[in-house]
């Protein structure tokens, strides 16, 4: 009887031998077959043993454990990532509640900080100023040409740490992580970016491992010709490519969104993906209080992008609920670093104005409070520590639910602990955190908080979005988005004070989110396909499963 000829390298399409043990996106280690070894030249290059990927998360979650400090695991994970992607996809998707910490918020902000000293290989594209006039080819140097998502930052506000320079660039690698272990995005067809404009921190211009332009940051005219040249070289190379802008500073973040938003598929995750969640959260506490959400009256400690953000969407919000857009904008309250935001003061920025209220100046957040009187706070200043014992219980005694929301990150910047927040509150508040925070038992009943992350919000939006080709990013988009999360959010987990899914809930809700983002753009006109008679049946068929294909 004729025996079946083996395939010999080459002819399955694939790199063979080494090539394919160093490609990370067909890399299977020491899971692959012994048919594949025979077919892929893979004999004789791993150890004769054959395990399963399920083994190999073993091994990885042993090792990983083992390991002292978050930084540490960050790195091992890192290093996984650069070498089996569908592994640490794997890992990621599995274990979402102690993998995510790791590969982003708290632990991204000191892998970031830390970046040029625990930099191994190079992961995305780094564009600097001296790529002017040819950002299009450099582009082109990336190999994957199927592109469908692009996350870019020019490391100016990272997070609550500041101007990181090159270093931020772990933040669209982060991003862009979840986005494939969240909702299901393939991971071929994402590309971080970081424009390297150069840095005004001192100490990196000083550091002597630091990865990035040793120059002042550029400004202006020049500034904006620079983005403006990647923008349209991006439509160029990947045809209808969402470009998600992460962590600009106030000064370009505002002002890019609005250049570019009717131009591309554009969005800003600070500004629009915080306000979704933040929204989610609100109309999640308000089943609990069941009040309205044009009945309440919010004040913000911040008043940059992701302060505005909010207090746009949740306006938009308001006025479907009947409030007339003026009034709306009247329960929304911020306060910045030199008082609370009202008419009378000549120091505001553009994106302020239309949140001055008329009201006497403020100094400080504690007598805001007492003033204001506000149904619920939010912090997103980056201020750690600024939602003191005076301010909960002030809370406490103006709410019967006070909703207290603490999003700065990472922890250290935190404005109140989810323990003080229900200590100092009798156990009342409805809180939701931008770092995680292990449940708190209060007089014998226990309150399990979670993270108002944009995690819950930006994977599915982009899956949508990528899903139904669509040609603009819209705000009834983020509303629908806000909505769907909410929806999502069972009874249970509303009687142990939780205001968001369970994590491990998190493709499923990634899901949902991306099929009201798509029938959006459907029924706008916004869709670049053709509108599918099941669209969340379609919308699941695009997601990326990290299991391990067959090769032979």
């Amino acid at each position: 009887m004729a025996t079946k000829k083996s395939a010999s390298p080459g002819e399955t399409g694939l790199p063979a031998g080494l090539a394919l043990l160093h490609e990370p996106l067909l890399n299977k280690g020491i899971a692959f077959t012994e048919a594949e070894r025979d077919a892929l030249g893979l004999r004789g290059l791993l150890p004769p043993t054959v395990l399963t990927q399920e083994q190999q998360v073993e091994r990885v979650l042993e090792n990983l454990r083992q390991l002292p400090t978050a930084l540490d695991k960050f790195i091992n994970l890192n290093g996984l990532h650069d070498r089996n992607e569908a592994l640490f996809f794997r890992v990621v998707s599995d274990h979402p509640d102690e993998m995510m910490p790791l590969i982003y918020t708290p632990t991204v902000g000191l892998a970031c900080q830390r970046f040029a000293h625990i930099f191994q290989r190079p992961r995305g594209m780094f564009i600097s100023t001296g790529d002017r006039g040819r950002i299009a080819p450099v582009l082109r140097n990336w190999p994957q040409r199927d592109v469908r998502i692009i996350v870019v930052t020019d490391g100016e506000r990272i997070l609550g740490l500041g101007d990181l320079g090159a270093n931020g660039m772990g933040i669209p690698v982060g991003k862009l992580s979840l986005y494939t272990a969240c909702a299901g995005v393939h991971p071929a067809t994402t590309l971080p970016v970081m424009l390297d404009v150069g840095t005004n921190n001192v100490e990196f211009l000083e550091d002597p491992l630091y990865i990035g332009t040793k120059q002042p940051r550029l400004r202006g005219k020049e500034y904006d010709a620079f983005v403006d040249e990647f923008m349209t070289a991006t439509q160029e190379v990947f045809p209808g490519v969402v470009v998600q802008f992460e962590d600009f500073a106030n000064q370009n973040a505002f002002r890019l969104l609005e250049n570019y938003r009717e131009k591309v598929c554009c969005f800003n995750d600070d500004i629009q993906g915080t306000a979704a969640v933040a929204l989610a959260g609100l109309y999640t506490a308000l089943r609990v209080t069941g009040s309205k959400l044009a009945d309440q009256r919010i004040l913000f400690l911040g008043a940059g992008e992701a302060a505005t953000g909010i207090c746009d969407l949740a306006v938009e919000a308001m006025v479907s609920q009947g409030l007339s857009e003026s009034d709306a904008r009247k329960r929304c309250w911020l306060m910045d670093s030199r008082g609370l935001v009202v008419k009378s003061r000549t120091d505001l920025n553009e994106h302020k104005r239309p949140y001055a209220q008329d009201h006497a100046p403020v100094g400080d957040f504690l007598s805001a409070v007492k003033a204001v009187k506000p149904t619920g706070i939010i912090g997103v200043a980056a201020v750690g520590q600024t939602f003191t014992r005076e301010v909960l219980e002030e809370m406490a005694r103006n709410n019967a639910r006070p909703i207290v929301f603490a999003l700065s990150n990472p922890t250290s910047k935190s404005e109140c602990t989810a323990a003080e927040a229900y200590r100092w509150t009798e156990g009342r508040a409805l809180f939701a955190c931008g770092s995680p925070f292990d449940p708190i038992t209060l007089d014998g009943k226990t309150h399990v908080p979670r993270q108002g992350n944009n995690s819950y919000i930006f994977p599915g939006v982009g899956l949508g979005l990528i899903a139904a080709r669509a040609r603009r990013a819209t705000s009834e988009m983020f509303l629908a988005s806000a909505q769907s999360l909410a929806d999502q959010v069972p009874q249970s987990d509303l009687e142990q004070g939780s205001l968001y899914p369970a994590l491990a809930r998190v493709r499923e809700v990634s899901a949902h989110i991306a099929t009201a983002v798509a029938e959006v753009a459907f029924a706008r006109g916004l869709a670049g396909v053709d509108r599918p008679a099941d669209v969340q049946a379609y919308v699941r068929s695009q997601m990326y499963d990290p299991s391990y294909k067959s090769y032979v």
